[in-house]
């Protein structure tokens, strides 16, 4: 057996058997088989390259910029007062709740980047209106989870942070900015949610739904007057990426030349969560949560949100180092070529590998351990390396939340809406489905994608 494969092989069993049977933190996983590997490779010599190459990934830094943003989102609740706006407008048509579902969760992704955020965050105000329009609870429950977990690849979600990090691993010379691949993001993003929008078309047709309630919809002017402040958030985020992806080649090269255009496209992501933070902290409407004693309160309550996730990245990433010295992306990559699935066979095995390992495994993790592999793979096959790249958030970041029994998008969900979790499965399948053959027929290159 080649020893890829091997290795692999003793990754993903240390990880399901410390996280699934023994109920211990992913990142202690990762961690130790970590160690394991180093021990069986003989490579203990080389520990401290793996760590500092770790540490020195940008990339990680910019990860503890979003997620703290995402945190300060969530605690000011300054998304609330949206989330209000989109159902005024949208809660009037039948199935009103369920599209406002879909909308308010793709919007709240575009702020925080979060899966169980998102479900928590907009699931407290949408679920409860689609039970009383006639959505099933499970229905209700799916809806907003499968739309919650879209924050795993809607910029800017760290799974995205750490997709560019593998591409530019492969292709450190390719020029690939920032805002280029932001905008790629968001142009697959746009199918997800469009396919999200026609599954609840169809269902609110299958079950004949209602619009809400004219008690139940907020009124538009008064939402709007309350709420304006907050809508700004998304062009804080996204115009500095529009900018570096419409002006680097011209403004900015000639400006500041090739080396100070790239150097300005990396800083875009470190100083727009910060910038978006303390727009947050400005407009917020209870001040003593964003002083020092309240800032300090929620980031203390938050530790156990963002150590977990940080330490999962720095694990991953030393195995990554690990198996890139060992050539393990190579050696993987030449034995799915050999198997001549071609490029739609490729595709769909990479699509259900990920799908399968999503469910033990959190998407970030899978994301940073084997998005490289997976990279070369689907380029060697004949995708497009960019968009292989910008699909890694999708086809990891967003199966884990919602395929058990990892789908904690699902059991969140569940939870709010008090939902059968039999009949919640089995409706969960259907959208699992949809996902996956989405997945296919974007890498297939069958849609056309802005930005591309």
């Amino acid at each position: 057996m080649p020893s890829s494969l091997i290795y692999l092989g003793i990754m993903l069993v240390v990880i399901v058997v410390w996280f699934s049977l023994l109920k211990r933190p992913i990142y202690e996983g990762v961690l130790v088989s970590f160690l394991l590997l180093l021990t069986i490779t003989n490579t203990w010599g080389n520990v401290w390259t793996y760590i500092d190459d770790a540490l020195s990934t940008s990339l990680l830094y910019t990860m503890v910029a979003f997620i703290s943003m995402s945190i300060i989102l969530t605690e000011t609740k300054i998304i609330d007062s949206c989330i209000a706006i989109i159902l005024s407008l949208i809660g009037r048509v039948t199935g009103g709740a369920g599209y406002a579902s879909v909308i308010a969760s793709a919007f709240m992704g575009a702020l925080s980047g979060s899966g169980p955020g998102n479900v928590m965050a907009t699931g407290a105000i949408t679920i409860p209106l689609m039970k009383r329009t006639g959505f099933p609870p499970e229905l209700a429950a799916n809806i907003e989870s499968n739309s919650s977990y879209m924050g795993n690849m809607i910029p800017p979600s760290t799974n995205i942070v750490a997709a560019l990090g593998a591409f530019l691993a492969l292709y450190p010379d390719s020029g690939m900015t920032n805002g280029q691949f932001w905008m790629i993001l968001w142009g697959v993003s746009i199918w997800f949610i469009l396919q999200r929008l026609a599954m609840v078309w169809a269902f609110c047709k299958h079950y004949k739904v209602k619009p809400m309630a004219k008690e139940d919809l907020p009124d538009f002017k008064e939402t709007l007057k309350t709420g304006w402040k907050g809508l700004l958030l998304p062009v804080i985020i996204i115009v500095p990426f529009i900018l570096d992806y419409a002006l680097t080649d011209g403004f900015f090269t000639a400006r500041l030349g090739a080396d100070g255009a790239k150097y300005f496209s990396k800083s875009v992501l470190l100083f727009v969560g910060g910038i978006a933070t303390l727009y947050t902290c400005l407009v917020a409407e209870d001040k003593k949560l964003v002083n020092f004693n309240g800032m300090s309160k929620m980031f203390a309550k938050s530790v156990k949100t963002i150590v977990p996730s940080i330490a999962v990245c720095v694990f991953g990433y030393m195995i990554g180092s690990l198996f890139g010295e060992l050539d393990v992306a190579g050696e993987m990559g030449e034995i799915i070529s050999a198997w001549n699935f071609g490029h739609f066979g490729t595709v769909v095995a990479i699509c259900l590998i990920t799908c399968f390992m999503g469910m033990v495994i959190p998407g970030s993790s899978l994301t940073v351990i084997f998005g490289p592999m997976f990279i070369t793979v689907l380029a060697n096959a004949g995708c497009d390396p960019i968009l292989a790249a910008a699909m890694l958030p999708c086809i990891c970041g967003v199966m884990c939340g919602i395929t058990p029994p990892l789908g904690l998008g699902m059991y969140a969900g569940m939870t709010l809406a008090k939902s059968d979790f039999k009949k919640t499965f089995n409706n969960n399948l259907w959208w699992v489905a949809a996902q996956f053959i989405l997945e296919v027929v974007v890498l297939m290159g069958w849609l056309p994608i802005f930005g591309m």
